[in-house]
């Protein structure tokens, strides 16, 4: 059987990718194929399972539906004996995982109100509350495998023997190019002046509003709010809602009707209006507008940047020393300019990987031909909160694209040694634990080979 990856393509919650996957096929929910303790598995996952397969790229013909529900009772068992073992996962202890989700999902549709009928909902309520329910899951089934292998290790013995078998069979995995990566970043500020303007104009504003100006009309004609065209600058919030501490501390301090003086986040400056309170929520309308940065302004970084790099090369200071007299990335300039790779926490990446195109988009062929010990020119930048910046990168480390060698890859070769054994272990666990779980599967799977003995009952 096929070693399908079901924690990754899980329907619905788990692709962040996929947004479209349900806008292009919907699919109804068409009764009960399998009972594992008291989980289900539905027809229709059956084919949910497909499309997210083929929407991340993965061939679905070789893959029958028998191998596609053996993989999803095998999550289903594990998530059974999760709630046998008190293993716990609670709406709360899920809440940031499903908020942020849904927050990207929102950023990936024109208009927001029209998402939960895109993954086949009927409100907004209804799709956070699957989502809820399909990461407690996932939660549990995490807690289970952990449980399971927590005391699975492997011997120096047994990675070399993993290697040597991989290797007679003529299966030693390539691993592509790697890097890792320092930076050196100088912010690109607007001046005081036009922080001055920005604060006056958000003044007059206000005083217009609260002389009877139409706040939402307002919002329209001058905010920097990208939302604004789809929602006039309004928004309904609590105080656990995914908003910047600044908005809510705004928000929450006024009373039905009144007007924010003008505060600063980290997109700019703002003033904020309650139009009603309801309870623990509020409705809120805000006017955002960006301090504007003069061509001047970048120029003069720009030379500052180049001043700096020409430091580097003609060896009046080394790359580290550049970072810890100059950058102002909060996130690298206390750790020598080292970028971490945001999906894994470690300072390496697969140049050509999907985690680094999407982590850092413009980076990408700034640094693909660089070699060893290079610099990049000297680029502009902004981050995803508007942010504007010059950047300077060195090529610090780069491994290129090879077959696996074991005195160069011996912790990777022994992570995948470990991953096979905890596999393994997990495999012999759902083996034993079927035989006493309640099982119950339709008829019309009955004829399917599994390689666990799900059938035990039928």
């Amino acid at each position: 059987m096929k070693n399908i990856n079901l924690r990754k393509y899980l329907f619905l919650s788990l692709t962040i990718c996929g947004i479209s996957v349900f806008s292009q096929q919907r699919i109804k929910v068409d009764g009960v194929i399998a009972v594992i303790g008291k989980h289900i598995v539905l027809q229709s996952d059956i084919q949910k399972f497909k499309i997210e397969l083929e929407q991340s790229g993965e061939t679905v013909s070789g893959i029958t539906d028998c191998e596609i529900m053996e993989q999803m009772m095998q999550q289903k068992l594990l998530a059974h004996h999760a709630e046998v073992d008190s293993l716990l996962a609670t709406p709360e202890s899920v809440k940031s995982t499903v908020d942020r989700k849904l927050d990207y999902f929102k950023q990936q549709v024109k208009n927001v109100d029209e998402l939960p009928k895109i993954w086949g909902f009927d409100t907004m309520e209804e799709l956070e509350e699957e989502l809820v329910r399909i990461e407690i899951e996932q939660s549990l089934i995490g807690q289970m495998q952990q449980k399971i292998t927590e005391d699975v290790s492997v011997t120096p013995d047994e990675v070399r023997n993993y290697f040597n078998s991989l290797k007679e069979s003529k299966n030693l995995p390539e691993f592509a190019t790697e890097v890792k990566l320092s930076q050196i970043v100088l912010n690109v500020n607007p001046s005081p002046l036009e922080v001055e303007r920005v604060i006056n104009e958000l003044a007059t504003l206000k005083t217009e509003i609260e002389g009877g100006a139409n706040m939402k009309m307002k919002a329209i004609l001058y905010s920097d709010d990208p939302g604004v065209s789809q929602n006039g600058g309004l928004y309904t919030i609590t105080r656990d809602a995914q908003f910047i501490k600044e908005f809510k501390d705004a928000a929450f301090s006024l009373d039905e009707g009144q007007v924010s003086e003008p505060f600063e986040s980290m997109y700019g400056y703002h003033i904020v209006k309650v139009e009603k309170i309801r309870g623990q929520e509020i409705d809120v309308r805000h006017i955002l507008i960006q301090p504007k940065i003069s061509e001047m302004e970048k120029l003069l970084i720009q030379q500052k940047m180049d001043s700096i790099k020409g430091q580097i090369a003609l060896g009046k200071l080394n790359f580290e020393e550049a970072v810890k007299l100059y950058s102002q990335d909060k996130f690298t300039n206390k750790n020598k300019g080292i970028i971490i790779n945001p999906y894994t926490n470690e300072t390496t990446f697969k140049i050509s990987g999907e985690q680094f195109m999407r982590a850092f988009p413009n980076l990408h062929t700034r640094v693909f031909n660089l070699n060893q010990g290079d610099m990049s020119e000297v680029f502009y930048d902004e981050d995803m909160e508007g942010n504007k910046m010059f950047k300077l990168v060195m090529m610090k480390e780069k491994i290129e694209s090879h077959t696996a060698d074991f005195s160069i890859d011996y912790v990777k070769i022994q992570n995948l040694a470990l991953t096979k054994k905890r596999q393994e272990t997990v495999e012999k666990w759902i083996s034993e634990k079927v035989l006493d779980t309640y099982i119950k599967i339709d008829d019309q799977y009955k004829d399917c080979n599994f390689s666990v003995n799900f059938q035990k009952n039928i």
